[in-house]
């Protein structure tokens, strides 16, 4: 297979781990490891595993000019994205998580018409608005707060940060994934991102008893750290590093479909005809947001 096949596989790969996690790191929380707490494991645990693996690797020193770009992605994507993304889940439901996470070509696109001056055809204004109809459909809509979700309301709003913020941050790295290996960039992503969440995670992560800890609970917390946090995390760099970030943000169409069936399969959520409605309109935006235009496919075809 040629590189461009790897990349695509590798951001499939990334899509069905972080289809998965929405329900794997559920069930953990917060009986077992608070959301912060799990931030502690997830940032700890890949720094770690990141500065271990670069060991084995030649070294690459980060240039100055590119030290503040380098802040920027561990803030959006190891710190705020993480925070809002653990605490949503913890207080609302595996299946918004998983609808929320459609939204990601949407944002991506919108930020890159705000900050990167990308032209934006009527189409994928529609396709925008759409977007942002159907996740305010789903902030809105089936608030009622039960045991597994104590706070579905603010945990959708913070679902809807998460989705921000992680478009923000496959914007930031995208120019760093095409001068660094993927493994130099995680582990300063990883190690600043542990430095800033650290005042914020210490306390759940020390009120933790690992003692009393049951086997299904640990197998959960390890994906996490080696799935949901150290694979995807490359696996999406190596994407972005041979893909545009809007082919990578695409992928997002296949995490709400992994995410739903695996939570309704496990018996730890269900889906209604609003939420099934709100997940059908964001796609259709993402549809109408990704797809090219016909003179661009025609061009792609003659080459």
């Amino acid at each position: 297979m040629n590189t461009r096949s790897w990349a695509l596989l590798a951001a499939a790969g990334a899509t069905t781990i972080y289809g998965l996690n929405h329900t794997i790191a559920k069930v953990v929380m917060p009986e077992y490891v608070g959301a912060f707490g799990f931030i502690f494991i997830r940032t700890g645990g890949a720094t770690l595993l990141f500065w271990i693996l670069s060991w084995f690797l030649p070294k690459e020193k980060i240039k100055r000019e590119d030290y503040f770009r380098m802040f920027l992605a561990a803030l959006t994507g190891m710190c705020i994205n993480m925070l809002s993304f653990f605490k949503g889940l913890e207080l609302s439901t595996p299946v918004n998580s998983g609808i929320f996470a459609t939204t990601n070509p949407i944002i991506i696109l919108l930020l890159s018409y705000l900050f990167l001056g990308e032209k934006i055809i009527k189409r994928k204004f529609l396709g925008i608005a759409m977007g942002f109809t159907g996740a305010l459909i789903l902030v809105l809509h089936g608030t009622e707060d039960n045991i597994n979700a104590p706070n579905v309301l603010a945990g959708n709003v913070l679902l809807m940060i998460n989705a921000i913020f992680f478009s923000g941050f496959i914007i930031v790295v995208k120019p760093l994934s095409e001068k660094y290996n993927v493994v130099t960039i995680m582990k300063w992503l990883f190690l600043i991102g542990f430095i800033m969440t650290f005042p914020v995670t210490v306390k759940e992560y020390s009120e933790v008893d690992w003692l009393k800890m049951p086997f299904d609970v640990i197998w959960r917390v390890s994906f996490v750290v080696l799935g949901t946090t150290f694979s995807t995390y490359l696996l999406n760099v190596f994407a972005l590093r041979n893909l545009q970030a809007s082919t990578v943000g695409a992928f997002a169409y296949a995490q709400p479909i992994i995410a739903i069936s695996y939570a309704i399969y496990t018996e730890n959520d269900s889906i209604d005809l609003l939420k099934g409605l709100a997940c059908a309109i964001i796609l259709i935006g993402v549809y109408l947001v990704s797809k090219r235009p016909i003179k661009d496919r025609r061009n792609i075809s003659s080459s």
